[in-house]
């Protein structure tokens, strides 16, 4: 992997504005944080607090939501090379799931040969399959798979931090309330602010809600030397029968499909026939969305705040210009939004989206 062109969304983020950790450790509440509104046709923002959320989208709309649960992706194991102890406390992060025992995996500061065994616990081994030194990620083989490899991760493992987070908060920290499949290295972000208080007020007043799956990879890889590019990713993903039939009455009705994150519109988005159509579809996708692309199902997009340069924002180019996106971001800077999974979220849509709502808190 090269080096990346200069990205065309590029900032100054101020330190201050990284979100060090979640809201409820500061004594609010899961949902207490702040929602900027983005218009993805003039450019025109609206700042309110996310349980307001329900003033901003129409019943009939469908929201859609990543129920991909995080795991406990970061570990320390003994590196043994013919029998010998070599390295204690290496740190491994999960990178990529090949198989149901086969992980592409990030090691810290060690170097590997094919057959070194990695010992994650007495219950738990990993041999090196392959590492290539123009690639970041060595392919492991574990000694347990399925269920049985993912009970003994949860006993072992931690979620991956970054050096903006101020405490190792745990696991649970890290997960949404609806996340029900464990798949996910990194959180699936964009949907943490939301209670189940709130998805039951906006389902009452008429906003459907739909399920997808996709399973995030790791977002960075420990050094600026490595570009993690969307097309450098592939991920697991499943869109449903019956979310395929949710979002075609949705569409019939003339309601918005609306994407909780950018890895639900990487699904949907993934999940289309040859003319474009959604289907139910599973597998890998590494499909790279940015201003070029023509989004065929979502029309709006809720997500968290992304780095300069970040992948993330040639995603969000698709559904409004570049320009307006720096200016947005401007806007948000000045006005102390918080940045990273912990922060503030966005809602790009239409204005048509906002303009009414039957909703009431």
């Amino acid at each position: 992997m090269a080096l990346a062109a200069k990205h065309p969304i590029d900032f100054d983020l101020p330190i201050d504005l990284n979100a060090t950790g979640p809201p409820e450790t500061k004594g609010l509440r899961r949902d207490d944080v702040k929602l900027m509104i983005l218009d993805s046709k003039s450019g025109d923002t609206t700042h309110d607090q996310f349980p307001r959320l329900g003033q901003y989208v129409h019943p009939g709309d469908l929201l859609v939501m990543n129920v991909s649960r995080t795991l406990p992706a970061s570990f320390k194991v003994k590196l043994k090379r013919c029998g010998k102890l070599v390295a204690e406390d290496v740190e491994v992060r999960l990178g990529q799931r090949k198989s149901n025992s086969v992980w592409r995996v990030l090691l810290i500061d060690v170097n590997v040969q094919q057959g070194d065994e990695m010992i994650f616990s007495p219950n738990l081994k990993a041999f090196i399959r392959s590492s290539k030194k123009d690639q970041p990620l060595t392919t492991i083989w574990f000694s347990l798979k399925g269920n049985a490899l993912y009970n003994e991760l949860y006993k072992l493992g931690e979620p991956i931090r970054y050096e903006y987070i101020d405490e190792k908060w745990g696991l649970e920290q890290y997960q949404t309330v609806y996340g029900t499949v464990p798949g996910s290295v990194e959180m699936v972000s964009a949907g943490r602010a939301f209670t189940w208080e709130l998805l039951i007020r906006l389902k009452k007043a008429g906003v459907q809600l739909a399920n997808i799956t996709l399973h995030t990879g790791l977002s960075y890889y420990g050094s600026d030397q490595w570009q993690v590019g969307p097309s450098d990713s592939l991920e697991e993903y499943e869109v449903p029968s019956d979310t395929i039939e949710k979002i075609r009455q949705t569409k019939q009705a003339g309601g918005k499909i609306i994407a909780i994150g950018t890895t639900v519109v990487r699904a949907l988005e993934s999940a289309v026939d040859s003319e474009g159509i959604s289907v139910a579809k599973r597998g890998w996708t590494n499909l790279h969305i940015d201003e070029n692309y023509s989004l065929k199902v979502v029309d709006g997009l809720l997500t968290g705040f992304h780095e300069p340069k970040a992948s993330h924002l040639d995603m969000l180019s698709a559904f409004v210009s570049p320009e307006l996106i720096r200016q947005a971001y401007s806007e948000a800077i000045r006005t102390k939004y918080l940045w990273h999974e912990f922060g503030d979220i966005n809602l790009i849509i239409a204005r048509d989206q906002h303009e009414r709502s039957s909703f009431r808190n």
